[in-house]
């Protein structure tokens, strides 16, 4: 059986995808009466994880529940910003934009002019990526703590499998409404609430460095990425059913296995003795 033969299995039902709109609706409604907040406020980033958890976030709360920021840098494309407005716009959510690079470059600068600072040399684009992902997690939090919101969340569960998330940066969130979906069905479920399809077709990016896309970055589509997870994860099947049934290559099913396996740390609270 050929690996596009099972991506169906992935794909969700009509009345499984209303179903499971309905579920995320109602857990949104749930997690801010429980946290008795006013609403909640998510980071919009013009990509379509963001736009789908705002689209089910104001389904949940009305428009009025749900403030937008909008978190450029330097490294961030313009169109993605413009986008992630114009999300805000056509959802009628009250929105601000705050660019993140000048906080990002006064840590830099602290960092460098400390003893520690001065032995680290030519870093990796990966921490000052990462930074950036905190610096947006802080703003969130500070706008939630002033405003009575929660922060909600918008990852997929491809992206909470493989450990694709900056930890305690766009992984700091009060809940996650995808989290249980993966990317593919994140695709899916935003055609069915009418997000766009500018939203659901363009490239994938976290946004944290320049010219940083997820599939170049992993080295795979998502396509590709969400079907090892499901062999692996959901159905146990072994590495070498997956590559000898399923006609995958076996770099791709060692490269996921690894993410897997690294990421652990990740998906579970910080150990104490």
């Amino acid at each position: 059986m050929l690996a596009g033969d099972r991506i169906s299995n992935l794909e969700l039902a009509e009345e499984e995808l209303e179903h499971t709109k309905e579920r995320i609706v109602e857990f949104i409604r749930k997690n801010v009466a429980d946290a008795g907040s006013e609403g909640v406020v998510i980071g919009l980033s013009g990509g379509i994880d963001s736009t789908l958890t705002a689209y089910l976030s104001v389904e949940a709360l009305g428009s009025g529940g749900v403030y937008g920021v909008v978190m450029p840098s330097k490294v961030n494309r313009e169109e993605n910003m413009i986008d992630a407005i114009q999300v805000a716009k056509d959802l009628e959510i009250e929105h601000s934009i705050i660019e993140i690079e000048s906080i990002v470059e006064e840590v830099e600068s602290s960092i460098e002019k400390s003893e520690m600072g001065k032995e680290m040399k030519n870093i990796e684009e990966r921490v000052i990526g990462n930074l950036r992902g905190r610096v947006r997690a802080i703003i969130l939090y500070r706008i939630s703590n002033a405003s009575n919101l929660i922060v909600i969340g918008t990852g997929n569960r491809t992206e909470a499998l493989i450990g694709y998330f900056t930890k305690y940066g766009d992984g700091a969130v009060d809940c996650n409404p995808i989290g249980d979906l993966y990317k593919c069905q994140v695709r899916q479920m935003a055609e069915w609430v009418r997000v766009p399809s500018k939203y659901i077709t363009k490239a994938p990016t976290a946004g944290l460095w320049e010219g940083q896309t997820d599939e170049k970055e992993l080295g795979m589509g998502y396509d590709t990425l969400d079907l090892i997870l499901y062999l692996l994860i959901e159905e146990g099947r072994s590495e070498e059913e997956i590559q000898n049934l399923f006609k995958i290559d076996e770099k791709d099913i060692l490269e996921v296995q690894r993410l897997y396996e690294a990421s652990e740390h990740k998906r579970d609270i910080p150990p104490i003795p």
